[in-house]
């Protein structure tokens, strides 16, 4: 049983700026304390993500393996990071906000990969508070991201 959220933030950057800076994954995000390891390009990329500076050191066994799953520049990122006992969804969308900027909306799906279903059911409440208070930390996390990037 999947749970899904989603939360909209507008902010006063272009679409182009804030796509490089919420879906143009850079080796550290200092921000959330995530190195990225990325190879290939738009829709066939993978990544791995590691907590912390990796500094060029090989991100640790067990890191989590992403993916991008659909890639339009300026318009729509969706990524799929598997983990052991949980697979999550983020696609995020960019658009002309009313009076400029851009509008970013995301959406995250949450999937449990393991436990049994009444378990699962059970907690689908606590799951489906967990997975906004996701959406609304990284809405909030926004203008830090185009801060790093226009500092950077």
């Amino acid at each position: 049983m999947s749970t899904t959220a989603t939360g909209t933030r507008d902010v006063p950057q272009s679409r182009a700026e804030v796509w490089r800076a919420l879906a143009v994954l850079q080796p550290y995000c200092s921000v959330c304390d995530v190195s990225y390891v990325v190879s290939g390009s738009g829709a066939r990329t993978t990544f791995v993500c590691a907590p912390g500076r990796l500094d060029g050191a090989p991100p640790p066994s067990g890191a989590p393996v992403g993916h991008i799953l659909e890639w339009r520049p300026a318009r729509l990122v969706t990524t799929r990071r598997e983990l052991t006992p949980e697979t999550w969804t983020t696609r995020i969308a960019f658009d002309d906000a009313p009076g400029g900027g851009t509008r970013v909306t995301m959406t995250i799906t949450h999937e449990p990969n393991a436990g049994a279903r009444l378990v699962r059911w059970v907690q689908r409440a606590a799951g489906r508070r967990m997975v906004q208070r996701t959406v609304d930390t990284e809405l909030e996390k926004v203008p830090a991201h185009i801060a790093q990037l226009t500092a950077g």
